[in-house]
């Protein structure tokens, strides 16, 4: 799990597989390796004491300095930063709720929801998209990109509206919420719809990123990545620099739970915190090629977390036709799978997967605690409910879940659910926590049967 820190003088970009380590300057517009093919990190230091970066911070809560209003870059002693060229919407900064209902409803004494969905679009994006767009800045691009299935080209639009910068959005025709849709194209983004899957969408965008005007913001891009490890600092500084025993993380392309093992990493490594949560991942059946990777007879306990050996190349699979209800994990082929294993195996965690039932169900129960997500959110839940019943998490442990999405990304899929009309293909799902709207006639005594009657 150790990690190479080096001077912020010389923060460079790493190659992450062992066989390689290939090290190119923070500049260089990259997004993989161009000796190996693989990975990159971002690693940068600060010259600072454990100590000192906590006051720093915990400092910078009562500051009227605009960067120190954002969640990401308070944070930026431990980010490649050039404050000149910040773009910032003051994303981060969002809330950790309580959640009793949810808690009982997956065998825990307590609960706490880590609510990415209060950002500035409504997504974790923004955490990530903050750093990209600025990096996008410093390079002179001409023009933004992304393949998405709706949160990251909604961050994408937003962000680079207020850098002043085009942007152009890959989506799979007929396949985000409308509500995410919307978001593009009120932000000025030009929304491209193409036939087929994410995995094309991001296929041909990676294709035109080639072209050196053009700069590509998905959770390839190791800047992306570095904005969405802050998450793990504000969730540490909310605990009071403790850490839970367990995080568990949704799964699509696998970018936030990569960020999020890297995060906690480097906390650890500088002194910040003693010891890491276990960070398992948790995918929708019909899109869950990193579960079945943990599913597999190797198990992935065996090698060092950046062993990236060919057995293990060989056992993972991408699904090629990806299908899910929580379209923002709808992904077959996410490209982060390495640094998530990673992040998953530094932390002793794991992967994976869940029903769309089980997703419906969690999604209703986590707004009974008065907190709304998207349904790729409530995988955390479902994934919890099926870990404390295997014995794999006590009663007793102290567990946040990251929730991603605002309810609003996607509310069709809540409405059909209360109304009991909520389809997987031609599945009817049950909803066993229906909250259905009744009619009533426009009298006091109508009105007062109804609510008595619930």
């Amino acid at each position: 799990m150790t990690q190479t820190i080096l001077s912020a003088e010389s923060a460079v970009q790493v190659c992450i597989e062992a066989n390689c380590g290939a090290r190119f300057g923070v500049n260089e517009r990259l997004y993989t390796c161009p000796r190996c093919g693989g990975l990159l990190d971002l690693v940068t230091q600060t010259d600072a004491t454990a100590d000192e970066l906590k006051a720093r911070w915990t400092a910078r809560l009562a500051s009227f300095a605009a960067q120190d209003h954002s969640g990401v870059w308070r944070y930026r002693d431990l980010l490649p930063c050039d404050e000149s060229a910040i773009v910032s919407l003051f994303e981060g900064n969002t809330p950790l709720f309580d959640a009793p209902r949810a808690a009982s409803f997956c065998g825990l004494d307590a609960l706490q929801l880590k609510h990415q969905g209060c950002n500035p679009t409504g997504s974790f994006k923004d955490t990530g998209m903050t750093v990209a767009v600025t990096q996008a800045r410093v390079l002179g691009a001409k023009l933004l990109v992304c393949a998405s299935t709706g949160n990251t080209s909604a961050s994408l639009a937003a962000y680079a509206a207020q850098a002043g910068l085009p942007c152009a959005i890959l989506v799979p025709e007929g396949q985000i919420s409308l509500a995410k849709l919307a978001q593009s194209l009120d932000y000025g983004a030009a929304v491209l719809e193409i036939e087929g899957n994410f995995d094309d969408a991001m296929r041909v965008i990676q294709e035109l990123a080639a072209d050196p005007d053009v700069y590509l913001v998905n959770s390839i891009n190791p800047f992306r990545l570095e904005g969405q490890k802050t998450v793990a600092f504000e969730l540490a500084q909310q605990l009071g620099w403790r850490v839970p025993d367990h995080l568990i993380v949704p799964g699509g392309n696998l970018g936030n739970s990569s960020a999020l093992g890297k995060g906690f990493a480097e906390l650890y490594n500088l002194g910040v915190i003693d010891r890491l949560p276990k960070i398992t991942i948790v995918q929708a059946a019909g899109a869950a090629p990193l579960a079945a990777l943990f599913a597999a007879p190797w198990g992935g306990k065996t090698r060092a977390a950046n062993d990236f050996s060919a057995a293990q190349n060989d056992a993972y699979t991408p699904v090629a036709k990806p299908h899910t209800l929580a379209t923002a994990i709808k992904i077959g082929s996410p490209v982060s799978w390495k640094k998530a294993l990673r992040a998953a195996e530094w932390t002793g965690g794991g992967a994976l997967s869940v029903t769309e039932q089980e997703i419906a169900d969690a999604k209703a129960i986590i707004g009974r605690d008065g907190v709304g997500c998207e349904p790729a959110s409530a995988t955390t839940v479902a994934g919890l409910k099926k870990l404390t019943a295997q014995g794999l998490i006590r009663a007793d442990e102290e567990v946040v879940c990251v929730l991603t999405g605002h309810v609003l990304k996607d509310a069709d899929y809540v409405i059909n659910y209360h109304r009991g009309e909520l389809r997987s293909g031609t599945d009817l799902l049950s909803s066993a926590f229906a909250n259905r709207p009744q009619r009533v006639a426009a009298s006091k005594t109508a009105i007062l049967a109804a609510l008595e009657n619930k």
